[in-house]
């Protein structure tokens, strides 16, 4: 038979179950995506993930109890997760105004981007920000990749082709297929020296759109507390100065 407790010893136990029940409810498992952005989000060789992104959003569930795993996507395909609620925090986006119906973005930004105009060295490209003035030629850029509300409003009017990745893009402008590539400096120069293109590839000046890039969370009700949770633990790593750190360690820009 089972020894009967005493009222107290009962409360007491029942307190304690409660508290454990309370704990477990609050843990959570976020799945965390992106894709390969240079020192931002990064998977090394032995599964390990780096960069930027994954240390916030580790620090972030630290301070929040919460457990985090992540998962390495093309971009377009990370992107749909989110919007879709099959993820719960996407690392990295700029703002665009297709997006921001699509997902709801941190608070507080985490890096900062030029997206720039690459050319061959030679080919006499100049570019002065008149979008009218890139008619007829042919651009390359990034699946899925945002390049500002100008670009995309000039954008019918351009030649585009589409690249998967920084390496398909600089080969695209190498062998000539087209005649500027559409990036940032950030993903793009590390590939340039891989490459060994450096001298061979130029970038123009005069920069597309200064980009912020943020965190993202599906535009759900499900996922209003994990996102207000979020931006009170990361906008405390902002005003301690870690955010300053990181970005020193890895050497991105940030806002």
């Amino acid at each position: 038979m089972h020894r009967l407790l005493n009222p107290a010893a009962a409360a007491a136990a029942l307190v304690l179950a409660l508290a454990l029940a309370a704990a477990g409810a609050g843990a959570r498992e976020l799945v965390v995506v992106g894709a390969h952005f240079e020192r931002v989000y990064e998977r090394r060789a032995d599964g390990e993930f780096t960069g930027m992104g994954p240390d916030i959003v580790r620090m972030v569930a630290r301070r929040n109890k919460d457990t985090v795993r992540f998962e390495l996507y093309p971009w377009a395909r990370a992107q749909a997760m989110v919007a879709q609620g099959l993820a719960d925090i996407l690392v990295g986006p700029y703002k665009s105004a297709e997006r921001l119906e699509r997902m709801a973005f941190s608070r507080s930004a985490f890096y900062r981007d030029d997206m720039v105009f690459y050319t061959l060295a030679g080919a006499g490209h100049g570019w002065q920000g008149d979008y009218a003035a890139l008619e007829g030629k042919s651009i390359v850029v990034m699946n899925g990749w945002a390049y500002g509300a100008g670009f995309d409003a000039a954008r019918p009017r351009l030649r585009i082709s589409v690249a998967n990745n920084v390496e398909n893009g600089l080969l695209m402008l190498t062998y000539k297929h087209v005649a500027l590539f559409a990036s940032n400096r950030r993903n793009t120069e590390p590939v340039l020296a891989a490459l060994k293109l450096n001298g061979q590839v130029l970038v123009l000046p005069q920069v597309i759109q200064v980009q912020d890039g943020y965190f993202a969370f599906p535009r759900r009700a499900s996922h209003d507390a994990i996102r207000a949770s979020f931006d009170s633990a990361f906008d405390a790593l902002i005003e301690s100065g870690e955010l300053k750190r990181l970005s020193l360690r890895y050497d991105v820009d940030i806002p």
